[in-house]
């Protein structure tokens, strides 16, 4: 099953002024993602009402919401650790 790939304007934002090596990682966690939202690197915020999920990219992390009905990921929201939670 492949999910398809959202992106909020503050991730969006992000990819655009990120170094291309870092985009570039990011992007390849992404097409993991999309085969499989839930990697054995993911794991559940705490706090949230939805259900939010997030992963690591080196000193990065990438926040995503994943909706079942509409096969979609949408990622909300991607930063340097010390920033997202």
């Amino acid at each position: 099953m492949t999910f398809q790939i959202e992106f909020s304007s503050i991730s969006e934002k992000f990819l655009r002024k990120a170094q291309e090596d870092i985009r570039n990682r990011i992007f390849d966690k992404i097409k993991q993602l999309k085969e499989d939202p839930f990697l054995h690197d993911s794991k559940r915020v705490i706090g949230k009402e939805e259900k939010v999920f997030r992963v690591r990219v080196g000193d990065y992390r990438i926040l995503y919401v994943v909706y079942f009905d509409e096969k979609s990921i949408l990622i909300f929201d991607i930063g340097r650790r010390e920033r997202i939670y």
